[in-house]
Parts: C-alpha cells; structure tokens; sequence
C-alpha cells in the first residue's frame, strides 16, 4: 500500500478496447448465443459495437426486452467462459504504459463493464495483475452495469476525489460515466470507438497512439 500521499493521483481503466482486443471472442460468443436461439446472426463486421456496452444492453438491442435476453446472456456466458475469453490480444504498448504510469506513482483500478469474474481471468491469463491496485467490474446479476454507477462505487469505497482521476477508455459509456462523477477522461481510439462518439459523449481529450497515454494522463492531471 502507498502512503504519504492524502490525495493520490489514480487512473480507472477500461479493460475490453483499451487494454485488450477482446473483439473475436465477444463477437464469436454473441454470434453463437444467437444460433443457438434460432435467431439471424449479423457477420462479424456487422457486430463491433456489441464490444463494450453492458451485455445485457446489447442482446436488448438484439433481441428486445424479455426473458429472451437472459437466456442469450447465459448461453454467451457458457460459450465466452468455456473459450472465447482468451480470444483477445493485449494492445502493443499497454504494459509499457501501465508501467509508467505506475512509475509516475499513479493509482491504477481496472473499471469494466465486464461481469468481474471474467475480468478477474483475462486480467490473469494476460498478466495485467501485477499493475492494478484493485479491480472493479458489473456483478452477473446486473449490479454496476451501469458504470457510472461503478465508478461512484469505486470513488466512495477508496476514498478517491474525482477531481485527482481520470477514465481511460474507448466507448461512450466510459467518457459518460467520468462526466456523471465530475471526472476527466482520456478517449482512446485504438479500441472500438471511433474519435466522433469519444467527442460528442464527453471525453476530455483524446488519445491515438498507446505510448503517448502515460503522457496524456499527466497532461490532463496537472491541468
């Protein structure tokens, strides 16, 4: 644990987009939970923005409100859990980045939409773990999937002022959810969120190579 410092400068992460590609796995899982279901499956291509967003918002849009959405969700989660969840690559330069940010004396809290379970793996099987402080996730019932929510979560149970943090993320809901908490956020575009949804949903600024992040992140802090 850090001491000496009564208020920690500290960065939440996004995990799918940001600090890995999770995109064949989520896709190919979504794809099969659709079949299964005896519904349309989109190609691939047609499924980007299924990355990112709470899972349950996405089978919504898929398929409308209603017992068929849970029943997705558990067939994807059978599928993602038994596979797909190592079918992602980390971003050339993340651990670089991390690195020095921690170096920077910087609190890093994974913050993902992603049922914390799964998170807990991929941060395993990718060796993310050694460079988190703590990590925060959506519960399997659908607690935090709302991330704003998770990130008043996070600010209240480590005593964290919005003001000395920042979101570090590649969609909509990341960018939003700093705004909600009066917090500045870093807009990544090597995920999968193009430069007009970052701008037009509050990032404060934006971030188009991996290696300048750690840069980016004390620019923004100090200002």
């Amino acid at each position: 644990m850090r001491v000496g410092r009564s208020s920690p400068r500290f960065v939440l992460f996004d995990l799918d987009g940001t600090l890995i590609d999770p995109g064949p796995g989520i896709i190919g899982s979504a794809q099969h939970a659709l079949q299964e279901l005896g519904r349309d499956v989109p190609p691939a291509q047609d499924m980007q923005w299924i990355v990112g967003p709470p899972l349950r918002q996405s089978f919504a849009r898929l398929l409308g409100t209603g017992d068929m959405v849970e029943k997705a969700v558990e067939i994807y989660r059978a599928a993602y859990g038994n596979g797909g969840i190592t079918q992602a690559s980390p971003y050339p330069g993340i651990f670089d980045a991390l690195d020095r940010l921690r170096r920077n004396g910087h609190l890093l809290y994974l913050c993902t939409a992603k049922p914390l379970p799964f998170a807990r793996r991929v941060i395993d099987h990718f060796d993310f773990a050694a460079y988190f402080d703590a990590l925060y996730g959506a519960e399997l019932d659908g607690r935090f999937d709302d991330k704003g929510a998770l990130v008043d979560h996070i600010l209240a149970s480590r005593g964290l002022r919005a003001e000395h943090g920042c979101m570090v993320g590649d969609r909509a809901i990341d960018t939003l959810a700093a705004r909600q908490n009066g917090m500045p956020s870093v807009g990544v575009t090597w995920g999968y969120g193009d430069r007009r949804e970052l701008l037009e949903n509050g990032a404060t600024v934006l971030c188009e190579r991996v290696r300048d992040l750690p840069d980016q992140v004390e620019q923004l802090l100090r200002g």
